[in-house]
């Protein structure tokens, strides 16, 4: 069954501070504990009195009824809750949305392509809005099998071949839905977004698990462990540009030690 769209920023702040309520024991921040509790984590008279703010006051703002919430308070909210810098944004962008966004197609500048294809020997794509593939060179094709228009999100949960190509697949599961919160968080209101989050919930009991503990993160770099159906297995690692003058474009490229087994795969490929 589809949930109903998180993507309405009143419900999106919401939705954000019970998931990281709910995850933070009393303990932990210092409170003790009497009894058995019924619901987990704190509440929100606790976390008001942490942050320092009344209880009807942090109500108001996890109902979205603060919109001139100060930036010390949300800097107080965020300090109880143990937000990162990321979660932190975030936090700023739910409680005081942009305008809702207007629908216009991703395109990426002329010269971004002419710089793909002569990255002849590293895999490189281009990445836009809710995780949408815009661009890639010869070996991105050659590595992740693109022929045509894709969605990582939809490929990692829709996909049954995502579940052998990707070697820790639910790490990368968790990773994709974190980075899509990040864009629901930038782009409140985004019915395209909104109508992929209940495709996906719908379809994928763990893409709504994960959707809603509304966990947040960027795509920065780290490991990428493949299962390629020619290549075999490759051990490679990943970087991520975010593309100047294009904040929600982002360049991502593979790579590998010169003289490892990956770097020898991605040369077969590169000759095929």
């Amino acid at each position: 069954m589809a949930v109903a769209s998180t993507s309405i920023p009143e419900s999106g702040i919401g939705a954000f501070l019970r998931a990281r309520r709910a995850a933070i024991r009393p303990e932990q921040v210092g409170l003790p504990v009497y009894g058995r509790r019924r619901v987990p984590g704190l509440r929100r008279e606790e976390l008001a009195q942490l942050a320092g703010v009344s209880p009807d006051y942090y109500m108001r703002l996890e109902q979205g009824r603060g919109r001139n919430v100060s930036d010390a308070v949300l800097e107080s909210v965020a300090r109880v809750l143990g937000l990162d810098d990321v979660e932190r944004r975030h936090l700023f962008n739910l409680a005081r949305p942009a305008g809702a966004t207007r629908q216009t197609a991703q395109r990426i500048r002329p010269g971004m392509r002419t710089a793909l294809d002569m990255m002849r020997q590293v895999p490189a794509f281009v990445v836009g809005r809710r995780l949408d593939v815009l661009a890639w060179n010869p070996l991105a094709a050659a590595v992740n099998g693109f022929t045509g228009p894709v969605n990582l999100v939809r490929y990692t949960f829709l996909e049954p071949a995502a579940r052998t190509f990707y070697r820790d697949w639910a790490a990368v599961a968790a990773e994709t839905v974190a980075y899509l919160q990040l864009d629901n968080g930038r782009h409140p209101g985004d019915p395209l977004l909104a109508a992929l989050v209940d495709e996906l919930s719908a379809a994928s009991p763990e893409f709504a698990e994960l959707w809603a503990q509304r966990r947040v993160a960027e795509k920065r770099f780290g490991a990428k462990l493949l299962r390629h159906p020619v290549a075999g297995e490759l051990d490679l690692a990943f970087e991520t540009l975010t593309l100047p003058g294009e904040p929600d474009q982002l360049l991502v490229l593979y790579t590998a030690p010169p003289g490892s087994p990956a770097a020898d795969r991605l040369r077969q490929l590169e000759r095929s």
